[in-house]
């Protein structure tokens, strides 16, 4: 099955071409928005899969943009994360929170990544969290987000989750009971 695509960029025409379905698919699950060689009429061009379009009902793939992008210049994009390791925190009883699925990376075309690999093997405890600023990033790379305290991943005590959505930030002292007991390994007024 054939789909429409148009390829446009730098320093080329906006050119309509037809691709096949099923191997454009598996091409774009391998890598994702970095840099590929297309080959159009024994021309081959540097491209980007800067777009795709599906059918909402179907989810079929129905469009692709192909952009060549100036191979000097950066390129911003985003990629999607993946976890990897196991967090210590979960024994604990915890659960991983994902803060983002895609992060917006900065980088010449050939060295766009097609994915953030992050383990998570350094989450111990519930105080632990990792950042965008302790992401491992290949060379060449950088992250593109405002914030690089930005917490992207960490593991929540269980009986937190809800008391913290529920409660407004002042209430907590009011209970120190409930607010210290999780707390118990640690008696930290006996130790004063």
């Amino acid at each position: 099955e054939m789909i429409p695509a148009v390829l446009y960029g730098s320093g080329i025409e906006n050119t309509s071409l037809e691709i096949e379905k099923k191997s454009f698919s598996k091409v774009f699950k391998d890598v994702g928005e970095t840099l590929i060689d297309l080959e159009v009429e024994g021309k081959k061009y540097s491209v980007l899969i800067h777009d795709t379009q599906v059918n909402p009902l179907t989810q079929e793939l129905i469009h692709v943009d192909f952009y060549q992008p100036n191979l000097k210049e950066e390129v911003e994009t985003e990629v999607p994360i993946e976890l990897i390791g196991e967090a210590p925190a979960l024994k604990l009883g915890g659960t991983l929170i994902m803060n983002m699925k895609e992060i917006s990376v900065k980088a010449l075309p050939k060295d766009l990544p097609n994915k953030i690999v992050i383990d998570v093997s350094s989450l111990n405890t519930f105080e632990d969290a990792i950042t965008a600023k302790d992401i491992k990033l290949p060379a060449g790379v950088s992250i593109d987000v405002e914030n690089l305290d930005e917490v992207i991943v960490q593991v929540v005590e269980p009986e937190n989750v809800e008391e913290e959505l529920a409660k407004p930030i002042e209430d907590v002292n009011k209970e120190p009971e409930k607010a210290a007991a999780p707390k118990k390994e640690e008696p930290v007024e006996e130790d004063k």
